[in-house]
């Protein structure tokens, strides 16, 4: 069973992601190694004639690729998003548990505590840590106050990707701006009942969702009977993000 958490933003919204899995990880770690793996060589045929005129140069050169790897995850996670290549093929992102990017401080951590959880580790520690911890994070996650979590889910859900770009009204209309008559309990009230009917699409949620788009109309001004009640619902989760994020 997928994994999820939920995180509130600093508007109080509170919105459920899945994490990560510790697979998605290993993979996107992988894909980044290559890279820097290949980074590394590139370094290597530079410097091989001043280490085979002195050997002192090879301690320079294992500190060199040290550093690559650290400012490899510490400019793609500030300046892409939370997203190294790696993390962007597996469609992961790092987040803060506050629902924002992590920051320069955020990066600068999980980027020394990576060298700890992953490479002088073996990736043991790393591997037991997000297993095992509630939301999927190794030491570097931990010091940082993030996670990692998928950035397009199945279903009805909105994705990370939307989430985001829809945080101010300048870039996103909403069309009942009179949501803000519904408190969050209502909002995840309406969440559950869509989960359930996507889950279960039987004639028993078919009625709840009938009920709940009944409940709502006249507390939202609504006189015209949305006609399809599932996207209207959405539409309600949608709006309220724009107008309290």
């Amino acid at each position: 069973m997928a994994r999820t958490t939920d995180i509130t933003t600093v508007q109080n919204v509170t919105i459920e992601y899945q994490l990560a899995t510790v697979g998605d990880r290993i993979l996107a770690f992988l894909l980044d190694s290559a890279i820097i793996t290949v980074g590394a060589v590139l370094l290597l045929q530079l410097a091989r004639p001043l280490m085979e005129a002195d050997n002192s140069w090879s301690v320079f050169f294992v500190m060199l690729v040290i550093l690559l790897f650290f400012l490899y995850h510490l400019l793609f996670e500030v300046m892409n998003n939370g997203q190294t290549p790696g993390k962007k093929a597996l469609k992961l992102r790092v987040l803060k548990l506050d629902g924002k990017e992590p920051g320069w401080s955020d990066a600068i951590l999980r980027s020394a505590l990576h060298l700890v959880d992953s490479v002088f580790s073996a990736g043991t520690l790393a591997f037991f840590m997000i297993l095992t911890s509630r939301r999927a994070q190794r030491m570097g996650d931990m010091a940082a106050n993030t996670t990692v979590v998928k950035t397009s889910l199945p279903g009805w859900r909105y994705s990370l990707e939307e989430i985001l770009n829809i945080s101010t009204l300048e870039n996103s209309k909403p069309f009942y701006p009179q949501v803000r008559k519904l408190s969050e309990s209502d909002m995840m009230f309406i969440k559950q009942t869509i989960i359930n009917y996507q889950k279960y699409p039987n004639t028993a949620h078919e009625y709840a969702i009938e009920d709940l788009v009944t409940h709502l109309m006249p507390i939202l001004g609504i006189e015209r009977r949305p006609m399809n009640r599932v996207e209207f619902l959405k539409t309600l989760l949608k709006d309220y993000i724009v107008l309290t994020r």
